[in-house]
């Protein structure tokens, strides 16, 4: 099983990113999917978290302007980021708990983005 994180980049402070994260592979069942960030010199941090069945939880630093969702037939997630601000300024990483034979979890790559005031 492979995620992969895509849509970071460079935006203005103010402006908007959609970041997708796409699950592929062998048969799988896909469990609550995550946003992470970690900026240089800091932790890596949860933004945003979503269950299989919808639920969402957001660090305080992100509610109201960003928004994690999910479509399970195309086994993706996404992060709709709003009124970014230029410490939303990190390498951005999912990750998801996977069910192959067991419940593992799974990470990818990470996705940059960059916003300039």
């Amino acid at each position: 099983v492979q995620l992969q994180a895509s849509g970071g980049g460079l935006v203005q402070a103010g402006g908007s990113l959609r970041l997708s994260c796409a699950a592929s592979g062998s048969t799988f069942s896909l469990g609550t999917m995550n946003w992470f960030r970690q900026a240089p010199g800091n932790q890596r941090e949860l933004v945003a978290s979503i269950t299989s069945g919808g639920s969402t939880n957001y660090a305080d630093s992100v509610k109201g302007r960003f928004t994690i969702s999910r479509d399970n037939a195309k086994k993706t997630a996404y992060l709709q980021m709003n009124n970014l601000k230029p410490e939303d300024t990190a390498v951005y990483y999912c990750n998801a708990n996977v069910r192959v034979v067991r419940w593992d979890t799974y990470w990818g790559q990470g996705t940059l983005v960059t916003v300039s005031s």
